[in-house]
């Protein structure tokens, strides 16, 4: 009996019979259940027997099988454990594969892993138009595996002086899809983008270089004056300014009111979490002044958002609408945003209000875990006391007087 080439192509196509027939040499057709033919070579290494799969006979022929049998045999003689060998043969390829990811495509596969669990679309947008803008250009094309120092010094040492808060923020997310690719098996090694130990030593620090650029706010002595100017100026944009100033709330969070949030009666507005900086729902209490402003509005009401952009009803008014209305009143070194730190001003200069009152009514976060633990309720009340103060004194200008101040009592 031959120990080789026991079996004929012929004879191989025509074995129905269940189970293992030796070719010989270690080689062997499988044949399974409703006809199922596959080959196997068997051997053993270390004592212990072991099958290695080395196709479906209808894709791989008596004669290539033999071939490859004769290649896993050679193995053997060296020593070699074939599936071992097969085994590292596969993960070199894989590691191959994930080395040639560019940083380009890491960024995309990252963000589009991570929107779902961002706040909303603009910090997706944040992201891929800070990295696309400062990173891509210089590194995209690099794969992410050989991204260094030296590449992130590139992306880095442009920016780091002029625009040290991108800069910051750019490093930040080159270092979370480092990491990112890290894990996946696409790098290894020391992130090149880590701060700490590292870029530290040869960057200046944040703080020392950053050019801090506060928003522009009118003198709280002139905002009573300026609020009855601007009740006179006509348009959606103008009723936007004056109930973000009476409300001493955000441009985004005014922007995208829509009615729903709004409850006349209690005169309660309740932004969203998914709306809020914080990422937390906040309750803003309406004073008369900022209700004077959404009542006719609400009788002329013809869309969901309560500030639409002019000409249309499925949007709200654009970001720059607000700047406007100040460019128009001639008023452009003033910023909207700016209005907020008046009302801060206002508040901590002419009230005995708590500062965590005025603090809770900005929707700041608490930077203090004991402040925050004792402070449970969002101390609505004494919001709406201070918010009607704000009102009555954004309302208290008068040709013939001097301006009056509140001082609330809480």
């Amino acid at each position: 009996m031959r120990a080789l080439h026991r079996l004929s192509a012929l004879k191989a196509s025509r074995i129905k019979e269940p189970g293992l027939h030796a070719d010989g040499g270690g080689l062997y057709l499988q044949v399974g259940k409703g006809d199922a033919r596959s080959w196997i070579f068997r051997y053993t290494a270390d004592g212990r027997e072991r099958q290695m799969g080395l196709g479906p006979a209808h894709t791989v022929g008596l004669a290539e099988a033999r071939d490859m049998a004769l290649e896993l045999r050679k193995l053997r003689l060296r020593g070699v454990d074939p599936i071992e060998a097969r085994k590292a043969e596969q993960e070199a390829v894989g590691r191959e594969r994930a080395n040639a990811v560019t940083f380009s495509q890491a960024v995309s596969e990252y963000i589009r892993l991570n929107r779902a669990g961002w706040r909303n679309d603009k910090h997706a947008a944040q992201w891929t138009s800070t990295l696309k803008t400062y990173a891509e250009p210089v590194i995209g094309s690099r794969p992410v595996a050989s991204i260094d120092a030296n590449d992130i010094l590139r992306v880095l040492e442009p920016i780091w002086i002029d625009k040290a808060e991108t800069a910051s923020r750019v490093r930040g997310r080159i270092e979370a899809v480092l990491d990112w690719s890290t894990v996946r098996g696409q790098r290894s090694g020391e992130n090149p983008a880590r701060w700490r130990g590292h870029l530290e030593l040869l960057l200046p620090a944040k703080s020392k270089v950053r050019k801090v650029a506060h928003h522009a706010a009118i003198d709280r002595a002139e905002l009573p004056k300026f609020m009855t100017h601007l009740s006179e100026q006509p348009g959606t944009g103008a009723r936007a300014l004056e109930f973000t100033i009476l409300t001493a709330a955000r441009t985004s969070e005014v922007l995208g009111a829509r009615w729903e949030e709004i409850d006349l009666k209690a005169e309660v507005w309740t932004i969203p979490a998914e709306r809020m900086k914080a990422g937390k729902e906040h309750k803003v209490a309406l004073s008369e002044r900022a209700l004077a402003v959404l009542r006719p509005l609400a009788a002329a009401r013809t869309s969901d958002w309560i500030f639409p952009g002019e000409g249309r009803k499925d949007g709200p008014l654009s970001n720059m609408t607000m700047l406007k209305v100040l460019k128009r009143m001639n008023r452009d070194d003033l910023t909207t945003h700016g209005f907020r730190s008046t009302f801060r001003d206002w508040a901590a200069e002419t009230t005995d209000i708590p500062g965590e009152v005025v603090e809770m009514a900005l929707a700041h976060t608490i930077s203090s875990k004991v402040e925050a633990a004792y402070r449970r309720g969002d101390l609505l009340e004494k919001r709406r006391r201070l918010m009607k103060a704000w009102g009555r004194f954004c309302a208290s200008y008068s040709p013939t007087t001097a301006t009056q101040t509140q001082t609330p009592q809480t």
